[in-house]
């Protein structure tokens, strides 16, 4: 038991310092997740659990976005070993928002679109989100307008520009995730764009795009023209 235990240290720590001195650079993806999921039980052996979500999930990007109820269906897979995976996910949603933050305009669809992934794209209900921008289309915040299926009744203008007004808003980006992982735009969804678009334009707002989300694709209403 004890021979067994140091092995499982030895093997550990050598992960760790194969990552010290080198980065991920010969890396295998199962490595990867092993050494997230040591973080939360640094004595267990988790070699064997990595190489069943890489499998399960099909590769290192799908179980680094994983839903964390998912992981944990995997036996070997509990609260305390998800901890290093949930932080990696919480770290690059905060990145990928400093990022923005750092007054960078959001006329790239890809740095918005990387956002969203992060802030929306794994959640398991549908997040409506609206970015509200400056006159340079800079990011002043974000405000989560409704969770559930969307309809006219949970986004109504009202709220969106009760918000977009507060923060003396000139320019909004509207998104939200759809959980199915097809990004494709329903006509209910074209409807509330379209509604709120006209809203828009009464209250003297740009609305510069409708982005959907999933957790690998997305669809942009200016870029299919549909606004």
């Amino acid at each position: 038991m004890s021979d067994n235990l140091s092995f499982q240290e030895g093997h550990r720590e050598r992960l760790r310092k194969r990552f010290l001195q080198g980065g991920l650079d010969g890396f295998l993806d199962y490595e990867i997740v092993e050494l997230l999921l040591t973080l939360g039980t640094p004595r267990k052996d988790c070699k064997a659990v990595a190489k069943e979500a890489i499998k399960r999930f099909g590769g290192l990007k799908n179980v680094l976005d994983a839903d964390p109820e998912e992981l944990q269906k995997i036996k070997g897979i509990g609260p305390n070993n998800i901890f290093g995976l949930k932080l990696f996910q919480a770290i690059n949603e905060r990145y990928t928002k400093e990022k923005i933050d750092r007054r960078v305009p959001l006329t790239s669809p890809p740095l918005v679109v990387d956002f969203l992934r992060n802030k929306i794209g794994r959640e398991r209900k549908e997040n409506f989100i609206v970015l509200i921008l400056d006159s340079r289309a800079y990011l002043i915040t974000v405000v989560n307008i409704s969770v559930g299926t969307l309809d006219s009744s949970l986004v109504h203008p009202r709220e969106v520009f009760k918000e977009v007004i507060k923060h003396s808003g000139h320019q909004i980006i509207l998104a939200h995730n759809h959980p199915s992982g097809d990004p494709t735009a329903s006509p209910e969804d074209v409807a509330i764009t379209r509604r709120l678009e006209e809203a828009a334009r009464i209250f003297g707002i740009e609305l510069l795009d409708h982005i959907i989300v999933t957790r690998d694709k997305y669809l942009s209403f200016r870029e299919e023209e549909l606004i």
